[in-house]
């Protein structure tokens, strides 16, 4: 009879455990010195760290009371999205977010954190609550993108993406926007206009993934990283362009390191953006917002 080989091998052969850390490690292991800045590459392999805190940890770090809603009210309910009522520094609101998950099981039971329409159902469902009972939202991005399956297709992806984006523009309470991790297209951007718009500093936002982007236009994916230097798709980019408003700060070797201190860092921002749009009245607030959004991509003279 042979014996399982165990994860501790004397024979001099690397463990199991060992092969594990290692590969954890390999794509990040540089990334934690304070003196290099990352670049488009790093930040992209920062922004989809495993260990990097998704909604559920920011809600149990940020929000006290949280009382979660479920189901769209028309198909069902989609775990790739969570939201309901909580408390911010004793204050009632709503936070919605994507939901990505940390073993192979609860990844796919979130999809990866990829909605389906009833996600963005879910979402609008939860801050139409919000503006019925003058709750400010604070929305958290963290997707790869929405998920391009036929039967999210079936049930109307494209149009629920469109109409949350057309709510959103119309509601009457404060909205705060943060990518914490992946913004990816329209399935970020679904739930992402707001009042005002922020990004982990390695996050990243873009309107596709390098890996995408390289394999339409290089028909290649190992051209990713040349991909994502081209996309512009970092904090420091995306703010230079006026797409976001603010670059939160991070733990040294990003939030991944310190789930605490990046929560921590991230209060504090919130606290400022909702203060900063919560003394405007509903009609300035929305027609700001509008303004915000269609001023987005004019080009004048070869510049935007």
């Amino acid at each position: 009879m042979v014996e399982r080989k165990k994860d501790t091998d004397p024979t001099g052969e690397d463990s199991i455990e060992e092969i594990r850390r290692r590969l954890q490690q390999s794509d990040t292991a540089n990334l934690t010195a304070e003196p290099d800045t990352p670049n488009a590459w790093d930040r992209v392999k920062l922004a989809r760290h495993p260990n990097r805190p998704y909604t559920q940890d920011y809600i149990e770090l940020l929000f006290t009371g949280f009382e979660e809603i479920h189901g769209d009210r028309r198909f069902g309910d989609d775990p790739a999205m969570v939201g309901g009522f909580a408390r911010f520094h004793d204050e009632p609101c709503v936070v919605i977010g994507h939901q990505k998950g940390r073993t192979t099981k609860q990844r796919q039971e979130r999809n990866f954190g990829m909605p389906k329409p009833e996600g963005y159902r879910k979402a609008l469902r939860v801050m139409k609550l919000a503006e019925k009972f003058n709750r400010p939202i604070f929305a958290l991005i963290d997707t790869p993108g929405a998920y391009p399956g036929i039967d999210a297709e079936e049930r109307g992806q494209a149009e629920a993406i469109a109409y949350n984006l057309r709510e959103m523009a119309k509601l009457r309470v404060p909205v705060i926007v943060t990518v914490t991790g992946e913004g990816g297209s329209g399935g970020a951007l679904a739930i992402g206009l707001g009042d005002r718009v922020m990004m982990l500093e390695n996050s990243i936002y873009s309107v596709i993934s390098p890996e995408g982007c390289a394999a339409i236009l290089w028909r290649d994916k190992a051209y990713a990283e040349e991909a994502a230097r081209a996309l512009r798709l970092t904090a420091p980019d995306l703010l230079e362009f006026g797409l976001i408003d603010q670059i939160v700060p991070e733990p040294p070797g990003g939030a991944h390191m310190n789930h605490e201190e990046a929560g921590n860092l991230l209060d504090a921002y919130l606290s400022d953006a909702l203060r900063s749009v919560s003394d405007l009245t509903c009609e300035e607030r929305i027609a700001r917002r509008y303004e915000k959004f269609r001023a987005m991509g004019n080009v004048e003279n070869g510049k935007s």
